[in-house]
């Protein structure tokens, strides 16, 4: 009996070995059919003889200091953008350390509109939605880009987010967002969270984009909105008590009618030097809301971890040649997927050095898909939450 059981772990994993480089080429498949769009779209801006260039309203929301966060804020301000644009920051209270960022900022760009609003309500469980909300009676502009503090951006960015507004289709475009790479700092588990980012996250958002036909979700990276499509969805209010904010957002504005678009440019965030505990539950957090949002699509995420099955494979054969075989395959199309989006799409120079974590990094991901259907409760900002249908519940 014990031989019976341990030949059928061996042909399961070497299925969802041989599934997981299925899905390696199709993700590949899909990261070459984004850059010939992108190609197509920075020709087209290139030969443009005048840019869609409206007026733009930048909305941050802060909650003390980020690592690289001036740095972050500098790149907002260093735009080539015709159109006007301004930037409105979020505080909870004015003992926030942020404030001295973001005075420190007025003083080195007193050309760029830069205005610190205090929003101390606290109208749900997303303190960062609750800002926003009372950020945007203060905008002055017809476009809305909200991007967290940590956000490096191009000289370019700005062009090229409003420009898609004026992508030709049957429907306008109501949202914009961006892909991004993560820039760690120090730690072990910075490191394996930003190659995550670049290697798994966004290759699977590229299939799902290609599987899908369009983008029908927003990224936190950008979210760029018209007030008119902000209108249609009921405003950002009804988000006050969801943690994936920019997810649905994105599928509301998709819902109501709109495009949601990706722009040709990449945008970078910073990774804390996250200690092992941060990271689990940072991690955690992030999977328990895939699978609240996705559920469907969280339980498929199986057939992502094709290094992973090969690994298990290996052991549960007792490294058969076979076993071997299909190891070293599905390694060779798991570095050609990390290095066509990580390194070309995403210009990661990150990934490159850490293609050797590749195989642990897919053994914790995977560990952790596990760990995410054990439970809802997820830790976000040192207190514990339970995620229910996209909303967050306090717990005592």
């Amino acid at each position: 009996m014990p031989h019976i059981y341990a030949h059928a772990v061996e042909l399961a994993t070497t299925v969802l070995t041989v599934a997981g480089m299925g899905y390696y080429l199709v993700a590949l498949v899909a990261a070459y059919v984004y850059l010939a769009r992108r190609n197509r779209q920075l020709r087209e801006l290139a030969k443009a003889d005048g840019l869609f260039a409206p007026p733009v309203s930048i909305l941050k929301s802060l909650k003390g200091l980020d690592p690289g966060m001036m740095e972050a804020f500098r790149s907002h301000c260093r735009q080539s953008y015709v159109g006007q644009y301004e930037i409105l920051f979020g505080i909870s209270s004015q003992d926030d350390p942020a404030v001295a960022a973001v005075l420190r900022l007025q003083n080195e760009f007193p050309e760029i509109p830069i205005r610190l609003i205090e929003a101390p309500e606290r109208l749900g469980t997303n303190g960062k939605v609750s800002t926003l909300v009372q950020l945007i009676p203060h905008a002055a502009h017809p476009y809305l880009l909200i991007n967290d503090s940590d956000i490096t951006v191009s000289p370019h960015y700005l062009e090229r987010v409003m420009a898609s507004f004026a992508e030709p289709g049957k429907q306008p475009v109501g949202l914009v967002t961006a892909l991004y790479r993560g820039r760690a700092h120090g730690t072990l588990p910075s490191q394996l969270e930003s190659l995550g980012i670049s290697t798994d996250f966004l290759p699977s958002v590229l299939l799902t984009v290609l599987m899908e036909r369009g983008m029908r979700f927003g990224l936190g990276s950008t979210l760029c909105v018209s007030r008119e499509a902000v209108d249609a969805v009921g405003g950002l209010e009804s988000l006050v008590d969801h943690l994936a904010d920019d997810y649905e957002l994105g599928v509301r504005v998709h819902k109501a009618g709109f495009r949601v678009v990706l722009a040709p440019d990449v945008v970078e965030t910073s990774v804390p030097a996250y200690n092992w505990r941060g990271f689990l539950d940072h991690q955690l957090r992030w999977y328990r809301t895939v699978r609240d949002a996705r559920p469907l699509g969280y339980s498929g995420m199986h057939f992502t971890y094709g290094l992973a099955w090969a690994m298990l494979n290996l052991v549960a054969s007792g490294f058969s040649l076979l076993s071997i075989w299909l190891f070293a395959l599905a390694f060779f199309l798991r570095l050609a997927m990390a290095m066509t989006v990580g390194a070309r799409i995403l210009s990661d120079h990150q990934v490159l050095p850490g293609l050797w974590l590749l195989p642990f990094r897919d053994l914790v991901a995977f560990g952790l898909w596990v760990a995410g259907f054990a439970g809802n409760t997820i830790v976000w900002r040192g207190q514990s939450f339970m995620v229910k249908k996209g909303r967050l519940i306090a717990q005592d």
